[in-house]
């Protein structure tokens, strides 16, 4: 039976009208993303039917386009679309911090900055420019690879730090390997950029870690 047929309460669509968007499960948000089943399975289904296969509702929306494409009821026309929906998501955030003081919106930092670094398969390194009032002027990813003392180079932050009039910066990488703990060598890394930065009259605020599922924050543990 498909989607039409079912009682209105039931229907994703009307749900999410009726409800908020909170009401609805994994699924039902997936079934107005995919809008179509295919035959003999509704769209309901087939959304549960790929967060089975996928293992999840983040390994399908980070899955690369060949993976995506594969499945059943998806393709090429699908994948733009998500991959627009996301970087709309991206686009709000950073436009809600744009509005204020960053250090008024940690949980905003920390999000925008998990949604950006978290499902990169690579090591990144990127930078919130703030402005004197600690409001965003710009995010920017300036390295990546294997982060080490000698793949971060301070004079290149604060070579855009300048170029942007910048009073301060958040700094922020990834773990791919989903562990958020810092390391040594981000620690030393951390130390080189605040200490260079610092004879530009540029503060460093935080240098978050993002891994799976955590953000850890040098500010936090006392460490700047």
């Amino acid at each position: 039976m498909g989607i039409n047929h079912w009682p209105e309460g039931e229907r994703p669509r009307e749900k999410l009208l009726n409800m908020g968007v909170q009401a609805l499960s994994d699924a039902e948000l997936l079934a107005i993303f995919l809008r179509v089943g295919v035959q003999g399975r509704s769209a309901v289904d087939l959304a549960r039917d790929l967060l089975a296969s996928f293992g999840g509702l983040r390994q399908l929306l980070e899955a690369d386009q060949d993976q995506f494409c594969a499945a059943r009821g998806l393709g090429s026309a699908k994948f733009a679309q998500l991959q627009a929906t996301l970087e709309l998501s991206r686009r709000h955030m950073a436009s809600q911090l744009a509005r204020g003081n960053a250090l008024t919106s940690p949980a905003l930092v920390r999000h925008y900055l998990s949604s950006q670094l978290r499902h990169l398969g690579h090591e990144e390194f990127a930078v919130l420019f703030l402005d004197t009032q600690h409001r965003i002027i710009r995010y920017e990813s300036l390295f990546r690879g294997t982060l080490d003392s000698a793949s971060v180079y301070p004079r290149e932050v604060a070579k855009r730090a300048l170029e942007l009039h910048a009073g301060a910066v958040i700094l922020a990488h990834n773990h791919p390997s989903g562990v958020a703990e810092p390391s040594d060598a981000d620690r030393r890394i951390t130390e080189r950029l605040k200490d260079a930065l610092a004879l530009f009259d540029v503060r460093v605020l935080d240098h978050f870690v993002v891994g799976d599922g955590d953000v850890v924050s040098f500010a936090e543990r006392g460490w700047l």
